[in-house]
């Protein structure tokens, strides 16, 4: 399943986020707990560059709270500072503005010396399309300002956002890359929402993810809907899974398009279970 998804208006995106970077003092880059790795755009380090930057691990109470952990340590490594991240109940913004304070510490002391004692830290929050970096923004300013939804792609212009006294906020358009060099990377954007449905063959995304669900941890598929698992027969189970939710077309067959996206969103909203897609030794 080739997935390929690149918008044009993501070409001026990366030119933009190239550009204001010289406006910011940290980069905030978001990723999906799930799949860092894929949630990761590979031109990230070219991009930023020696900017000082904080990864925020967002729906990181959707995803395996040890293989997070790992993440964690993974990241700090590399001396990126990690947080993990809930942006929709705040988990982890304290920190973000406490870890941004301490990166910028020796700046602002410096220009207390030169007696400038209101430095305002302005942070640029970049990531993939979906991975939730207008509802970090509102969370941080504890109110509705920057564009969200549930569909990829709702951020389209630069935002500036006050969130707190000494803090601003820079809102950027998700931005993917022109080409998915391993298959693996785009399926886990296209099982978490980050690729547009509307553009995907959801059936067969939906065996993809069947596939690699009864593999990975079948436990907690047999758990949601208690079927016998067998990955030789992989329309089978979500044909019974179908039925047993009532997906069914006149004539007693099953709406497998239905069933498909019902898979997705029990998998994309947490409803199958804590699921981390990808760990740190998947990379090394």
């Amino acid at each position: 399943m080739d997935i390929q998804w690149y918008p044009g208006h993501m070409v001026k995106a990366k030119r933009k986020i190239r550009e204001e970077l010289k406006l910011v003092d940290i980069v905030i880059e978001l990723l999906d707990a799930r799949i860092p790795i894929s949630s990761r755009n590979p031109d990230v380090d070219v991009i930023v560059g020696d900017k000082k930057r904080i990864v925020a691990l967002n729906k990181s109470d959707m995803a395996d709270p040890s293989t997070n952990l790992k993440w964690k340590k993974y990241f700090e490594k590399k001396g990126i500072p990690a947080i993990l991240v809930n942006s929709i109940k705040g988990t982890g913004i304290k920190e973000i503005f406490a870890v941004s304070k301490e990166l910028m510490k020796d700046e602002i002391e410096k220009l207390q010396k030169k007696g400038l004692l209101n430095k305002t830290i302005r942070a640029l929050v970049m990531g993939v399309p979906n991975v939730g970096k207008s509802t970090l923004i509102n969370k941080m300013a504890k109110r509705s300002i920057a564009q969200t939804g549930d569909r990829p792609g709702i951020t389209k212009s630069k935002q500036w956002i006050k969130v707190s006294k000494n803090f601003e906020l820079l809102d950027t358009p998700g931005i993917l890359w022109p080409k998915f060099e391993d298959e693996k990377v785009g399926l886990h954007l296209a099982f978490t929402g980050a690729i547009k449905d509307e553009i995907l063959d959801i059936e067969e995304l939906s065996r993809k993810f069947m596939l690699k669900a009864i593999k990975e941890f079948p436990d907690k598929i047999n758990k949601r809907y208690n079927v016998e698992l067998d990955s030789n027969d992989v329309d089978s189970i979500i044909n019974i899974i179908g039925r047993k939710r009532g997906c069914i077309l006149p004539g007693d067959e099953i709406d497998m398009k239905r069933t498909a996206s019902l898979i997705l969103d029990d998998f994309r909203s947490g409803r199958i279970g804590l699921i981390s897609l990808e760990k740190p030794e998947d990379i090394l």
